[in-house]
């Protein structure tokens, strides 16, 4: 649902970078007064994150180490789309390679867009039911630690700054909707 009055329309568009995951375009646009302008963007595959919930309730969280903010973070399990993959592949993927779970029952709950005003990154969040342990296979060079959390304490950590990643936060506040019955 676009509006003409607040269109852009791109002119011109340049690659000036491209590494392994991400890529950097450098744009000439139109803006909707007929000026031109430039944007910079960043270029993302899309990601999938997962509220991984166990039959007594708690949910299934990782730490791992975010080098751009050199900490660690408490976050919800995700990963990279690859190139053609569904996206509930991927999550079952993702689920599976970093902590271990299947799930039986999936609902894709909404897009994120973490970070729209230079990047076009979309993330699916899923909502992951009837969890069963198999074999955690992490990628080579990643090493995060797996944990189960009270679903009302993890809230508490967005509210004492525990918990600052977008997806996590965002994860925590549709569980809380789904769980209290005020969205179906």
């Amino acid at each position: 649902m676009t509006k003409p009055h607040l269109t852009e329309s791109m002119l011109e568009s340049s690659r000036v970078y491209e590494g392994k995951l991400l890529k950097i375009n450098s744009d000439r646009v139109r803006l909707p007064d007929g000026s031109e302008s430039s944007r910079e963007y960043v270029v993302h595959p899309g990601a999938v994150a997962i509220i991984p919930v166990l039959a007594d309730g708690k949910l299934v969280m990782e730490r791992q180490f975010r080098y751009p903010h050199g900490r660690d973070f408490i976050e919800f399990p995700a990963g990279k789309i690859d190139p053609g993959e569904d996206i509930l592949a991927t999550a079952k993927r993702e689920l599976e390679e970093e902590t271990g779970y299947r799930a039986a029952d999936w609902t894709h709950i909404t897009t994120i867009h973490p970070l729209i005003a230079y990047s076009n990154e979309k993330i699916e969040l899923f909502l992951a039911r009837s969890l069963t342990m198999t074999t955690q296979n992490l990628d080579v060079g990643e090493f995060l630690e797996v944990f189960e959390a009270d679903p009302r304490e993890a809230l508490g950590w967005v509210h004492e700054g525990k918990v600052t990643d977008v997806k996590t936060i965002i994860g925590l506040f549709w569980l809380e909707k789904l769980s209290r019955g005020e969205w179906p």
